[in-house]
């Protein structure tokens, strides 16, 4: 594991431990939620990537600056909160619910669209000792199937389809160039 990836588990922890402890519901998403449910590294990551409720966001940015992180000027707060902790790129995607209580794109062009049913259903992941909150699996493939669909300007990228390969393989078989019984 090099220095980036220790320094972002780092970070992970410090989410996890900050948000706990004021009662702020935080799950990891993208790269790192997929590593988490598989219980392993599986490549290198640019950044963390988490959803909170937007109701909280206001709360949870102000402990994570006080406790030194910095905002990150290239997003509109409004968007979502991206922060770098020890030179560690993290972005908090905002959650919304609708009537009924459901989970929804919090913010941005696409606020107010629905998001996979039980996303926010999974186990706790783990690598190590580390334990944190992650979108569900199924979710997760959802989003790494559909984007391409639902964005055609972003192409699947070599990364995307590994991963889809790793998910859906799941923790016994991580590395998707394992051959499948």
């Amino acid at each position: 594991m090099d220095e980036l990836a220790r320094r972002q588990l780092a970070s992970i922890a410090e989410m996890v431990e900050v948000a706990g402890a004021a009662g702020i519901p935080v799950w990891l998403r993208g790269g790192w939620a997929m590593d988490f449910q598989l219980g392993t590294v599986t490549r290198p990551h640019v950044d963390v990537d988490w959803y909170c409720w937007r109701d909280d966001a206001d709360r949870l940015a102000d402990l994570l600056l006080a406790r030194g992180w910095l905002p990150d000027p290239r997003t509109p707060v409004e968007s979502q909160l991206d922060l770098f902790a020890a030179g560690v790129e993290v972005s908090v995607a905002y959650l919304g619910r609708d009537v009924g209580g459901r989970p929804t794109v919090g913010a941005g062009h696409w606020a107010g669209t629905p998001l996979p049913a039980g996303m926010l259903a999974a186990p706790p992941g783990r690598i190590g000792p580390l334990s944190a909150p992650t979108i569900s699996v199924a979710a997760q493939i959802e989003f790494k199937q559909m984007y391409p669909v639902w964005m055609p300007e972003r192409p699947r990228r070599p990364k995307d389809a590994e991963d889809l390969a790793r998910l859906r393989a799941g923790p016994d078989r991580a590395d998707p160039r394992t051959p499948r019984p």
